[in-house]
């Protein structure tokens, strides 16, 4: 037999550890010499009331340790019966805690979208209306168009005017080339008139001919 059982059935029979094998044991001996004493009645009787009072002590031992451990018993129960009001207070706070994570999570969120939409609320609040950005999209639509038509009809005019400077140049070249061949002739009637002096008048008239024609 181990320690440990022998502690627990010393422990069953003493009861609430406060001597009652040691009263049991007492009682048992005085019995045995009660029963085998041959002494005169008187001591006898004596004994019988030692015994009478040791058994009631027993008896009272036995109704304390019953009355202890119905206590026990009973704690037992309310300690059980609290350990589970802990276990599900326990359960109850576990629940809260993890809703609670859950609503800061879903209370974050909810700020983060708070801001971002004061944010882009007041970017658009910033913004111009919607109908005026319209109104005058269009002003500069009809602007750009009409600018078009003045860029278009300035380049026209310009090419006029380049055809126009053109056919100017052109003209300017060829009565430069004509003043050029008059004063060639014209060089020549001179020269003509010094070698014949008898024809003065009629290179004169020639010239002025020719300078008439050419204007």
């Amino acid at each position: 037999m181990s320690d440990e059982e022998v502690i627990r059935r010393r422990l069953q029979i003493d009861g609430d550890g406060t001597g009652d094998d040691r009263r049991l044991n007492d009682l048992l001996k005085t019995f045995v010499k009660w029963c085998n004493s041959p002494d005169s009645p008187e001591n006898s009787q004596a004994i019988h009331d030692r015994l009478l009072a040791q058994l009631a002590q027993c008896e009272f031992a036995m109704k304390k340790s019953d009355f202890s451990a119905r206590v026990m018993e009973q704690e037992l129960k309310n300690y059980a019966t609290i350990s589970d009001t802990i276990e599900a207070g326990i359960e109850t706070a576990k629940t809260q805690i993890t809703q609670s994570k859950q609503n800061l999570v879903l209370a974050k969120k909810i700020r983060k979208n708070r801001m971002e939409y004061d944010v882009l609320a007041k970017i658009i609040s910033q913004q111009p209306d919607r109908k005026n950005t319209i109104k005058e999209l269009e002003t500069l639509k009809q602007e750009m168009d009409q600018l078009q038509e003045k860029k278009a009809v300035l380049e026209r005019k310009l090419e006029t005017k380049k055809k126009d400077f053109t056919v100017l140049m052109r003209s300017i070249v060829e009565l430069q080339n004509k003043l050029d061949a008059i004063g060639e002739d014209g060089q020549d009637s001179v020269d003509d008139k010094m070698s014949c002096d008898d024809e003065p008048i009629i290179v004169s008239e020639t010239v002025m001919i020719e300078d008439t024609e050419a204007v």
